[in-house]
């Protein structure tokens, strides 16, 4: 089920069918495919690159079709597999428009397994939630290929047939590995405790799950609320883990968004949500002797804040250097707590950036993309980055362009949403 389960964090400014959050976990066809650098990996063996030219130049011609091959796929897939139109939503409308995104990413990084093979087991993980078996990974490489196959027309082979089959094969048993081999909770029932308003369209949600939620500082989660049964959205923690288990989420509300708009405006204090298995990778590594820069944007500072406030629990910590930035000072709505952390912890500098708010104070003037870079190459830090696609694209760019080692770079920039 690639496409279930799209992502959202806490909210942008996008509408509900691509909701996303505070990791750009929610990149649309376009954002994945934008001129972001990949990571460095191995060179795949030339089987291999046969396998993903057939695919992609299969997949060019299937994409313009792109809603009729949706479609399609749910039709098939409910037609092979009746029991799963129950994982889905009542109105398919957003779920269809998903189906490519995620095609797109597994096909972006078909021969880079060094980074699809973690991303397919975590969602392996993830889809128990749902109540996946086999049988279902088998109604859905059915109904993928048969959707392909309809409208790519003379570009279907039986070589290009068996190319996508091997793909999808090995994507499947990555997930279906995963899933098997866990045994933890297929999620965890979490009641509100508070729900408060920041602002009109941002609200901070305080959770106590039944049980404690093994998630590590700077992952992410999925969750269902009452208020939208089955439409599942990723939120960071933006908190870490406590003895007590309670976890903090900072949502935005997205125009046009049937749930953050929901959590923002109707959450109340007893409901009860859905928590899936943490995911992403996004993290700092105390031990490594080697200095922090986090680049934060709106909500995207919630994983950001997580991780400080676990490094905060300890006497020495790498020094760390916070962009947190907006368009107006609004938006910087945790800059006071970030504040409040850093003047007792002076390994921890917070630097605000405001884009279109020219007469604050005490705040860089631009783009983070612009006033990252104008402090230097950052080349011997860890380097962070979480906001919204066009953030992270245009903030690594130009970083690489600056000096900046890919390999020091971390973001999350796909999930499913």
């Amino acid at each position: 089920m690639l496409d279930e389960d799209e992502r959202c964090l806490a909210g942008t400014t996008q509408n509900d069918d691509e909701e996303r959050g505070d990791c750009a976990r929610t990149m649309t066809a376009n954002a994945v495919l934008s001129p972001i650098p990949t990571p460095p990996h191995r060179e795949p063996p030339p089987g291999v690159t046969a396998m993903v030219r057939m695919i992609r130049e299969s997949f060019a011609v299937v994409e313009p079709h792109s809603e009729e091959v949706a479609k399609f796929f749910y039709g098939m897939l409910f037609s092979l597999s009746p029991a799963t139109r129950e994982m889905f939503p009542a109105n398919m409308e957003v779920q269809r428009s998903r189906l490519l995104r995620a095609l797109v990413h597994v096909v972006q990084m078909v021969d880079r397994p060094d980074d699809l093979i973690p991303f397919l087991r975590q969602l392996g993980r993830d889809h128990r939630k749902f109540g996946v078996i086999n049988v279902h990974y088998e109604a859905v490489g059915t109904a993928l290929l048969s959707a392909v196959k309809k409208f790519a027309g003379a570009a279907w082979t039986p070589k290009v047939e068996m190319a996508w089959a091997e793909a999808y094969t090995l994507m499947a048993r990555a997930m279906q590995e995963a899933a098997d081999a866990d045994n933890g909770p297929a999620y965890w029932h979490a009641t509100v405790l508070e729900h408060q308003r920041v602002s009109w369209d941002l609200a901070v949600v305080r959770l106590q799950p039944d049980h404690p939620v093994s998630y590590k500082a700077g992952q992410y989660v999925s969750v269902e609320t009452p208020q939208r049964k089955r439409l599942w959205r990723y939120y960071s923690p933006a908190n870490a883990p406590r003895e007590d288990g309670v976890i903090e989420f900072h949502i935005r509300s997205v125009d046009g968004g049937w749930v953050s708009r929901s959590v923002v405006g109707h959450t109340q204090a007893g409901d009860t949500w859905r928590i899936g298995p943490p995911m992403g990778r996004l993290s700092v590594d105390r031990t490594s002797g080697t200095d922090i820069l986090m680049v934060a944007g709106g909500t995207g500072v919630a994983p950001m804040h997580a991780m400080i406030d676990e490094m905060a629990q300890y006497g020495e910590n790498p020094r760390v250097h916070l962009f947190y930035g907006g368009r107006t000072r609004e938006d910087l709505y945790d800059l006071d707590n970030l504040q409040r952390i850093a003047t007792t912890n002076p390994w921890l500098t917070v630097v605000p950036v405001l884009e279109s708010d020219p007469g604050v104070r005490g705040v860089e003037q631009g783009s983070l993309a612009d006033v990252v870079t104008r402090y230097g190459a950052w080349e011997d830090r860890d380097v962070l980055v979480c906001g919204s696609p066009a953030m992270i694209r245009s903030t690594v760019s130009r970083m690489l362009v600056a000096g900046t080692p890919l390999d020091r770079i971390k973001y999350d920039p796909f999930t499913l949403d």
